[in-house]
């Protein structure tokens, strides 16, 4: 069997933790920051992990090597 290609756009985003969970860093924290509020923009500095299970299984199959 040949080698399974790894979604790039997938793999800069998400990655895996050793037990499995996706991890990502939110949006929104780039620009226009003058109207969110201070705590908002600091728990947007958290990475977060991925809860939607059939998401989750989603995002695995399209990193085939755990990036």
């Amino acid at each position: 069997m040949g080698k399974l290609k790894t979604k790039k756009g997938v793999a800069k985003r998400f990655k895996l933790s050793k037990r499995g969970k996706l991890r990502y860093n939110p949006g929104g924290k780039s620009h226009l920051a003058s109207s969110k509020k201070t705590k908002r923009i600091r728990k947007l500095r958290r990475s977060a992990t991925l809860q939607n299970k059939t998401e989750i299984k989603y995002f695995k199959r399209m990193l085939p090597y755990g990036k």
